[in-house]
């Protein structure tokens, strides 16, 4: 009797799942925000590394490096959180309208969108015998959602916010500009170049590998990429600021 009356034995005292439309949005939240960390790190990384190597081959002067380090990691971040919260935004917008068309053509059309829906979920690859069952059954569940689920791709609660992707952009790309910023003006002259590929080098490889963990994905060969663009953006702008600094003396 005692085993019956645990809290473990009665249904109503079990705790209820997580619905499914919660998990696929807090899903779609966090691939978001994922994504606009790895992109801001690695923007901040190389673009403050980039432009500070540059100014570093025209003037040794630590105040213009300074200047520069600094204007470059504020208005970078600034630039990629208002762009990440105008792109989600936008695709956003664009997802919310889209499902607010799909609801209008179900009540104005609903034999030609359920014929629709048959035709999108014969391509997608259910058999010609049961196609019109799942279809009818996917509408009696929920019809705005397996239209624009199974027709367009867009699902009603994995749009996600752009405020998240906005201040993880910026937060991310500041963080990743000051390792550059801090190696570049920490370093005597003569050893700024070698000091700030090193902290770049490392930096985007652990970018690398972290964001390949998290994503569950290959980490080696997109982390090659990355440091191979990093690096060449270095030498570039270094080159480009020796040569104005050698043309103004």
């Amino acid at each position: 009797m005692a085993l019956l009356d645990s809290p473990l034995s009665s249904p109503s005292r079990l705790p209820a799942p997580a619905p499914v439309e919660d998990d696929r949005s807090s899903r779609s939240e966090r691939v978001n925000r994922l994504r606009a960390g790895v992109l801001g790190a690695n923007d901040g990384i190389v673009s403050v590394a980039g432009l500070a190597v540059g100014v570093a081959g025209a003037t040794t002067d630590t105040r213009w490096l300074l200047i520069t380090s600094l204007a470059a990691l504020i208005a970078g971040a600034l630039s990629m959180a208002m762009g990440e919260y105008v792109s989600v935004s936008t695709q956003r917008d664009t997802d919310r309208a889209l499902i607010a068309r799909t609801r209008s053509a179900l009540a104005a059309h609903p034999e030609a969108e359920h014929d629709h829906l048959v035709d999108a979920l014969g391509e997608a690859g259910i058999p010609d015998e049961v196609v019109e069952s799942v279809a009818d059954s996917l509408e009696r569940h929920d019809a705005l959602a397996a239209h624009t689920r199974f027709r367009h791709g867009v699902e009603d609660e994995a749009v996600v916010s752009p405020w998240g992707a906005a201040v993880t952009s910026l937060l991310s790309f500041a963080l990743g500009g000051l390792i550059p910023m801090a190696a570049i003006l920490l370093s005597p002259p003569m050893l700024r170049l070698p000091a700030t590929m090193v902290a770049v080098v490392a930096a985007l490889a652990l970018l690398g590998v972290a964001s390949a963990g998290l994503g569950q994905a290959q980490a080696g060969r997109a982390t090659a990429r990355t440091i191979a663009g990093g690096m060449l953006a270095l030498l570039v702008t270094y080159g480009i600021g020796t040569a104005l600094g050698l043309a103004t003396v």
